[in-house]
């Protein structure tokens, strides 16, 4: 008898991961099972568009011209990251790690940074229309040259970005 509640038992799990899995493949599952690492690899125009990805890490990766419009990235690092005209459009990077990062011309456009790392990011001609940058430990050089490009209201935070980034 209990050789066979073993069996079944061994059978059910079985069936458990397979349905799991294909429901994550499938995409109905919005957190996986298992946290992605994307770390060093190179992501040159791909589509993570509203994705939730906050057990990811993407230290080093290269985002070149990628789509991560509404995406949840809360807490993810992506540290040394390049961002280069990615799509960040209502990005939510709060509380990341955006150290070294490179967002030279990449769209912010109503994106949630606060509390994020981003001491040595870059945002050469970043388009931040209504991001939210409270908190945000920037250089004091960045946070000037983003004040100049700083103008919108954040629809999610209803923060004013210039007064984010304490602009004067």
């Amino acid at each position: 008898m209990n050789y066979r509640l073993h069996h079944l038992w061994s059978a059910v799990r079985n069936l458990v991961i397979v349905l799991v899995a294909s429901l994550v493949t499938l995409g109905a599952i919005a957190h996986p099972v298992l946290a992605l690492d994307y770390n060093q690899e190179n992501l040159t125009g791909a589509d993570f568009s509203g994705r939730v990805l906050t057990d990811s890490s993407f230290t080093k990766t290269n985002l070149k011209k990628s789509n991560l419009s509404h995406t949840d990235l809360r807490g993810v690092s992506l540290f040394g990251a390049n961002f280069q005209e990615a799509n960040l459009e209502g990005a939510n990077l709060t509380n990341a790690t955006l150290d070294t990062a490179k967002f030279a011309k990449a769209n912010l456009t109503n994106a949630i940074l606060e509390g994020a790392f981003a001491f040595n990011a870059k945002f050469d001609k970043a388009i931040v229309d209504g991001a939210d940058f409270t908190d945000v430990l920037l250089r004091e050089d960045v946070r000037e040259q983003l004040c100049q490009l700083a103008k919108g209201t954040n629809p999610t935070t209803g923060r004013n970005t210039r007064d984010t980034l304490m602009c004067e």
